[in-house]
């Protein structure tokens, strides 16, 4: 396991130096730069957009742009950014929480919706509420994030208005609220996004848990549990279900990156305030600080989920541990 876990430390800041150098080199060769649309408004001349360029090393080479950005980065000093007129790291630090509670609440709740789903599947295969729930299924795995977050806006927040449309807390009542009253109301704000993607992930996991589950029951150890005389649902939960869920496991890590993708979107449809908010807003004002420092936690966090879904799956299989 230690072996394990140093070879995912060392594969992850390897990935992550390579995303960050690529994003880096993208954001700094393409036209313009943070000044140029101040300067398209009017709120800077071209001579006060040159001292800027200057004071913030932007008119130098980009290989020693490059070098000085590592060398800031190794001590701790993501930058400024200048859409924000904060710190890079106190953007983030307010970001990243939001955009984990949200992931986090939709990945629980995705793996005990989608392993349920498969587990009745599978046990009825064939029968009509397999059909129908694979039908179901399919349509939430076929749908994009974003449209199915716009269909969810409309219809719980304009056509039923039940929960609130955008945002993270009540902007006028949150501060007045006491602390139950404010957990409510975070949670009513958190419903829609997190259900967009609970039923996003849901439909995938479902449906490789549902195949895993039918290739595990015709595995030699299933045949011989039911000849030894148990029932159908001991060998389903003790047997099939324990040697299927460590391929439900690794689904979910390599299924990271497009978890993370989906928030994106879908926080920038609920204006919740997360790490896609914060990267659409840093895109689009060429915030290149706060672009490179998001791409570099996007990377963090999608080889984190990798590496803690082959630790999960480590200790679910006895056999992935003693190799």
């Amino acid at each position: 396991m230690r072996r394990l876990l140093a070879a995912r430390a060392a594969q992850a800041v390897v990935v992550v130096a390579i995303v960050a150098t690529i994003v880096f080199a993208l954001t700094h060769l393409a036209p313009g730069d943070p000044f140029a649309t101040a300067v398209g408004t009017g709120e800077l001349n071209p001579a006060q957009r040159e001292a800027l360029r200057a004071r913030y090393g932007f008119d130098r080479p980009i290989a020693e742009q490059y070098l000085m950005y590592l060398r800031n980065v190794a001590r701790g000093d993501l930058g400024w950014s200048f859409s924000r007129s904060r710190p890079v790291a106190a953007a983030l630090a307010t970001a990243v929480p939001n955009t984990l509670l949200l992931m986090g609440t939709a990945l629980v709740l995705s793996l005990a919706l989608g392993i349920a789903a498969g587990l009745l599947q599978a046990a009825r295969r064939d029968s009509a509420v397999d059909r129908a729930s694979s039908a179901i299924l399919l349509v939430f795995y076929s749908t994009p994030d974003f449209w199915l977050a716009l269909m969810m806006m409309l219809a719980f927040a304009y056509a039923l208005p039940i929960f609130p449309v955008s945002g993270m807390v009540d902007p006028v009542m949150h501060e007045y609220l006491g602390m139950w009253g404010r957990i409510a109301d975070r949670a009513r704000h958190l419903v829609l996004p997190a259900t967009t993607l609970t039923l996003l992930i849901t439909a995938a996991i479902a449906r490789h848990q549902r195949a895993a589950l039918l290739d595990a029951a015709r595995a030699d150890y299933t045949r011989t549990a039911r000849a030894k005389g148990l029932s159908g649902r001991a060998v389903l939960l003790r047997h099939t279900m324990r040697n299927s869920i460590g391929t439900t496991i690794t689904l979910v890590g390599l299924m990271f990156p497009a978890l993370l993708g989906g928030a994106v979107l879908v926080e920038t449809v609920f204006s919740w305030p997360g790490m896609g908010q914060l990267a659409t807003s840093a895109i689009t004002t060429r915030d290149y600080s706060l672009v490179t420092a998001a791409a570099i936690v996007g990377a963090a966090m999608t080889v984190v989920g990798s590496a803690l879904a082959d630790v999960l799956t480590a200790i679910a299989d006895p056999r992935l541990r003693e190799r």
